[in-house]
């Protein structure tokens, strides 16, 4: 049986890591520097607070997703 082969995923030149994890933060190298911490860290067996993770993640995004809520018209 052969191996499976993948296309390889495009990846930003200055950090290594994959172009749709960086796509829409507004540091593209403090996320990168985060993803790469949690990925040693998790291979390394160590604790990863994941609610931290999540909250850095979210604060990295460049997009608002708060939206007004506009009345209805009256008729």
């Amino acid at each position: 049986m052969t191996k499976r082969k993948f296309r390889k995923v495009p990846k930003d030149k200055a950090t290594g890591v994959a172009k749709k994890y960086l796509s829409g933060s507004k540091n593209k190298s403090a996320k990168a520097a985060e993803i790469k911490r949690t990925a040693t860290a998790y291979a390394k067996g160590e604790y990863i607070d994941l609610k931290a993770v999540q909250k850095s993640r979210v604060a990295q995004n460049a997009k608002k997703s708060t939206t007004k809520k506009t009345p209805k018209r009256k008729r």
